[in-house]
């Protein structure tokens, strides 16, 4: 009977998962949302106007940037609690983690830089000068490299995770912001935010395959069903563009909540989870049907920047 429960218990525990984590910036917390129900199940407090969002699902943990904490926190992903808190210094924003969940990448606004840190110990391993304003970070799934976005310099960085070196910058658009690497590691979509498209690159050279015009300020990107459409939120409209990356051509724009930002795909790759900072709430988009399922109360100013939703 015993061994009953628990089974039930622990595939209970199993079903609840995954988790999305949207940081509210302007209630110093961030709303835990269990995808099976579409309910925020936790509410956790973070200092520092969180925005950022990174999840290591080899330490299930999860890094919140904190621009004015100048740093980073740490989330237990199973406990739901905070457990660390990162100096960096400056103001951090973008943030990611390696494939191998080693090592964390923090974008410091002011400094132009990149900081590394051992997930291990937390201690810096690295500081990377790159372009201006760093912001948006993506890994390569084969974790060879590190891509950032330099919105200032209207640049794209792409570092060597061996060697922790730039390899190549790359001019797109105006503002770049947020970014993806498809799984391949072939191509590149960064959104511009005052060029209103996606700058498309291949990842030899960091050559441009293609400019594609999506809504007003697009902010961020997200893949979804195989790499086969890439979701793109535009600030200024309220919209998502959806792009078909075989014809690269936009195929349709779908109407969310006001001002959203951050974007993220479920595990499943079916579902996109889109962060409306000025309406305070998340919707959700079925990928297959391209149209908005769900939405789900969160706090002031959810902003989710990068990718929030823990496998």
């Amino acid at each position: 009977m015993f061994l009953v429960i628990l089974t039930l218990l622990f595939s209970g525990r199993l079903s609840a998962e995954p988790y999305a984590f949207i940081t509210n910036q302007l209630d110093n917390s961030v709303s835990v949302i269990e995808t099976k129900t579409q309910k925020v199940i936790k509410t956790i407090s973070i200092t520092g106007k969180p925005v950022g969002v990174a999840v290591n699902n080899k330490k299930s943990q999860v890094y919140i940037s904190t621009p004015n904490g100048g740093g980073f926190a740490v989330i237990d992903s199973k406990k739901l609690e905070q457990i660390n808190q990162v100096k960096v210094g400056g103001a951090s924003l973008g943030i990611a983690v390696d494939a191998k969940g080693e090592r964390v990448f923090v974008a410091d606004w002011y400094e132009n830089t990149v900081s590394v840190f051992d997930t291990q110990t937390f201690k810096q391993i690295k500081v990377i000068k790159v372009g201006k304003s760093p912001s948006g970070m993506m890994v390569s799934q084969d974790n060879r490299w590190l891509y950032v976005a330099n919105r200032v310099d209207d640049t794209i960085s792409q570092i060597d995770l061996k060697t922790l070196r730039t390899r190549n910058t790359t001019k797109v658009g105006t503002h770049p912001f947020g970014l993806s690497v498809d799984k391949k590691g072939e191509r590149i979509y960064t959104a511009n935010v005052e060029s209103d498209d996606v700058t498309v690159l291949e990842n030899t050279y960091l050559k441009r395959m293609a400019t594609i015009k999506v809504g007003g300020r697009p902010y961020a990107t997200a893949l979804a069903l195989n790499d086969s459409l890439l979701f793109v939120t535009n600030q200024d409209d309220s919209t998502v563009s959806v792009i078909d990356t075989a014809t690269l051509k936009v195929i349709s724009e779908i109407e969310v909540g006001e001002k959203p930002e951050g974007i993220s795909t479920q595990p499943d790759d079916q579902y996109v989870y889109v962060a409306n900072w000025f309406d305070s709430n998340v919707s959700v988009i079925d990928a297959k049907t391209l149209k908005v399922i769900e939405t789900i109360k969160t706090g002031e100013g959810s902003r989710a920047f990068g990718l929030f939703i823990a496998e």
